[in-house]
């Protein structure tokens, strides 16, 4: 959800977004039909994504990486050995809990939506 929320805000395309999971579970499979209905109901077009596993070797390709709970942060400082440049980072400073365990795929939405105005706005005073 938060590759299709922040590509959508991201409206001068000036970020190179792409989601990749910590975990393997789902690897391949399309937005989960729940992710795409919120989505949908928000007017959020869809990118096309197919999940997959983020690799080790990608932590020089980006600026940030963001993770969306204290479980992904610490799988993605594991995966980049500590997390050398500082570049993992969470979205937002409370947890947001994945909608596939909860259910709750709107609250998801809400938060995801809340951090990546957030971030696009950080991101906008980093760069001008």
């Amino acid at each position: 959800m938060a590759e299709c929320v922040m590509a959508s805000l991201d409206t001068g395309h000036r970020f190179l977004v792409d989601s990749a999971a910590t975990s393997s579970e789902e690897i391949g499979n399309p937005i989960y039909p729940p992710a795409r209905r919120v989505l949908g109901l928000h007017g959020i077009p869809l990118t096309g994504h197919h999940a997959r596993r983020i690799r080790r070797e990608e932590y020089g390709l980006w600026d940030i990486i963001v993770g969306m709970d204290g479980e992904n942060i610490q799988d993605l400082r594991r995966l980049f050995d500590g997390d050398r440049e500082g570049k993992v980072v969470s979205l937002l400073d409370e947890e947001i809990d994945d909608p596939w365990y909860t259910g709750d795929f709107e609250t998801a939405y809400r938060m995801i939506r809340k951090g990546c105005e957030r971030l696009l706005l950080d991101g906008r005073k980093s760069w001008q």
